[in-house]
């Protein structure tokens, strides 16, 4: 479902704006139709409380609760299932953060990833992205959503900006703490700026050589790690908050001396926080986390260098929460992993 086919149908039941937007309001805040000290039936044209029951049911019905998996560091990965029978995950965090998905699967194919592994399922309607926000409000206050889950959202860029739109005002959800996370497709720079609700962007980077950016992320646009910097600089300085840059640590493959120096050539100076994340294991593939011994030497010395670094414990380590794992494990057709170093 769209939010848009949801306001019409609103309006058909004889909502006006401002009976429109309490529905959106509670409904994205998890919060009963109910609350408030108005009763309904002195609030609402009787035609729209007779369809209100059967609205609501069917908005539950968008995101329901599959299996909730919670981890050690305070996480909780929830499996949540669509309408239609599919599943994607969503990742409550620590300090109210909660990740959601965009697509049911993804078609970027980044070598490392578990979500790319099984390609392009179908998109995600606006409305099934604040449904998974609702799920997760109903379990535990959140504060900032971060479009990271699977997917990528600049492929369902117009449903993923309707959502963005909808938590930034019905959802009270603080512009900055909602983050638009992408490979860097050129459209994305281009729509951002122009709506209502401007979220923070979050960039995967990975590699500072463009080469080894097009084998770890095959099917993302060719654009230079040079190139995607300018574009989140000028988005950064239009906003007035850091563009976050996204490094999946991969032991011998993204951890050298070279890579440390093309992160300084790139980053210092620039509006931007370079968060640094060791890989989270997938059974089946090669890739393989440095210790963190290793990872904490290098943020110190990208820090040394000018570079605000973040090192940051990916969330859920302990019940495999990288993205796609759960869902893969859920799936009736086992997902087939491909193991090809020599790509990296």
């Amino acid at each position: 479902m769209q939010i848009e086919t949801l306001k019409q149908r609103l309006r058909a039941a004889g909502a006006g704006p401002t009976h429109e937007q309490r529905v959106l309001r509670l409904w994205a805040q998890a919060l009963p139709q109910d609350s408030g000290r108005r009763r309904l039936q002195d609030f609402l044209p009787a035609a729209l409380l007779q369809a209100l029951p059967a609205l609501q049911a069917e908005l539950q019905g968008l995101a329901r609760l599959q299996s909730a998996h919670p981890g050690a560091d305070g996480s909780e990965r929830l499996l949540v299932e669509l309408a239609d029978g599919q599943a994607v995950e969503s990742v409550l965090l620590p300090r109210d953060g909660l990740c959601i998905s965009s697509q049911v699967g993804c078609a970027v194919g980044c070598v490392f990833c578990m979500t790319g592994r099984g390609g392009l399922v179908r998109q995600l309607g606006s409305a099934e992205m604040v449904a998974q926000v609702a799920l997760a409000r109903a379990r535990r206050p959140v504060r900032k959503v971060v479009f990271m889950g699977m997917g990528e959202p600049a492929h369902n860029l117009d449903n993923v900006l309707d959502a963005i739109d909808l938590l930034g005002t019905a959802g009270n959800i603080g512009h900055k703490n909602l983050v638009f996370s992408t490979v860097g497709d050129p459209r994305v720079f281009e729509r951002l700026p122009l709506g209502r609700v401007k979220p923070a962007l979050a960039l995967s980077l990975h590699t500072t050589r463009a080469g080894l950016r097009e084998q770890l992320l095959p099917r993302a646009p060719r654009i230079t790690p040079d190139e995607l910097v300018a574009q989140g600089e000028r988005y950064a300085r239009a906003t007035g908050y850091p563009v976050q840059y996204q490094w999946t640590l991969l032991d011998g493959i993204n951890d050298g001396d070279d890579e440390l120096d093309g992160i300084v050539r790139l980053l210092a100076g620039k509006y931007a926080v370079l968060n640094m994340i060791p890989y989270n294991t997938v059974e089946g593939l090669d890739f393989r986390r440095p210790s963190w011994e290793r990872a904490a030497a290098i943020a110190r010395s990208l820090h040394r260098r000018g570079v605000l670094t973040k090192l940051r414990q990916s969330a859920g380590q302990d019940v495999d929460a990288g993205c796609g794992q759960l869902r893969a494990r859920a799936a009736t057709q086992p997902v087939t992993l491909v193991r090809d170093r020599a790509r990296a």
